[in-house]
C-alpha cells in the first residue's frame, strides 16, 4: 500500500520528480528564462511514464516557479515576489514623498514598476462596492481601472471605486496621473484624512480571462483583495477591488498584542 519499512508512507514517484525539478530551479541549475525539459526528455531522464511526468509537472507549476506557454512548454519565471507590509505600505510619509503604495513596494524590492491605466470615468457601482461605500447599487461612482507591471510582466489588476460627491470637486482624480502620492494624496489634500485601510483577501484559481490578462497558466492561484479606505470621519471614500498573481506577492501583517 505504498508504506515504507519504518511505517512511514513512501513519497509518490511523481512528487519526487517534481521536488527534484523545483530544487534545480531554486539552486540555479535551471535559471529564469530556461525551458523545463520536455515531457519526452523527462521520461528518458527519470525512467517513468508520460503520465507520471504530467502529474509531476502539475506539482511544479503549483510551486509558482514556472509558467506554461501554449505550444512551447514550461519556462522558469523571473518573477521574485513583492513584499506587502501592511504596517508600512500606506504610510503618510510615502505619499508626502510622492510615492504611491505599489511604486514604493517595487522600489524597496529593486524592481522596475509600471502602471497602465485602462479606464477612468463614471460607472454604475457594483453591488459589493456600493454596499461598502454606503451608496445605492447602481449609483454613479468614479472608476479607475489599472494594470500593474513588474519588470515588464503584468502582476496585478485593480479597480478603484470612489463616491461621486467626493470626486466631483477633485479634478486630479479624473486624470491618468493624479500626481505624486497617487489618489490617496489627492484625497487627503482635499480634507479626507485617512484613519485606516481595511483589506479582505481570498485565494482562488484564476478564471481563463484573468489568467490571460495576468499572463498566468490556466487555473493559476490568484489573490482577490478588496480594500476600504476609511477616513477619520468614519466614511469609506474608496473601495479598491484587486486581483493579484499569487506567486508575486508576500503579505506581511503586524498584529498588535495589546488589549
Amino acid at each position: 500500500m505504498g508504506t515504507a519499512a519504518g511505517g512511514e508512507r513512501s513519497v509518490p514517484r511523481y512528487v519526487q520528480i517534481a521536488n527534484d525539478i523545483v530544487q534545480q530551479i531554486r539552486a540555479g541549475v535551471l535559471t529564469p528564462g530556461d525551458m523545463v525539459p520536455s515531457e519526452s526528455e523527462l521520461v528518458d531522464r527519470y525512467g517513468v511514464s508520460g503520465g507520471t511526468i504530467r502529474k509531476a509537472m502539475v506539482e511544479v507549476r503549483a510551486s509558482g516557479l514556472v509558467e506554461t506557454r501554449h505550444g512551447k512548454g514550461s519556462i522558469v519565471k523571473d518573477r521574485p515576489p513583492v513584499r506587502h507590509r501592511s504596517s508600512d505600505r500606506f504610510r503618510r510619509s510615502h505619499r508626502r514623498g510622492g510615492k504611491a503604495a505599489y511604486l514604493a513596494e517595487s522600489a524597496q524590492s529593486g524592481a522596475t514598476a509600471k502602471v497602465s491605466v485602462l479606464y477612468i470615468g463614471p460607472m454604475e457601482a457594483p453591488e459589493d462596492a456600493a454596499q461598502r461605500l454606503s451608496v445605492d447599487a447602481g449609483a454613479q461612482v468614479l472608476a479607475r481601472r489599472r494594470l500593474y507591471f513588474r519588470n515588464g510582466t503584468p502582476v496585478e489588476t485593480a479597480t478603484s471605486y470612489l463616491p461621486w460627491d467626493v470626486v466631483k470637486e477633485i479634478p486630479e482624480l479624473f486624470a491618468e496621473n493624479p500626481g505624486g502620492g497617487g489618489i490617496y494624496a489627492r484625497l487627503e489634500d482635499h480634507g479626507h484624512e485617512f484613519a485606516e485601510f481595511v483589506e479582505t483577501l481570498q485565494a482562488r484559481p484564476a478564471s481563463k480571462a484573468e489568467a490571460s490578462e495576468l499572463a498566468l497558466s490556466p487555473g493559476a492561484p490568484v489573490v482577490h483583495l478588496v480594500r476600504e479606505a476609511r477616513t477619520t470621519e468614519g466614511r469609506v471614500v474608496e473601495v479598491c477591488d484587486t486581483l493579484m498573481a499569487a506567486d508575486q506577492f508576500v503579505f506581511e501583517y503586524r498584529i498588535p498584542a495589546a488589549d
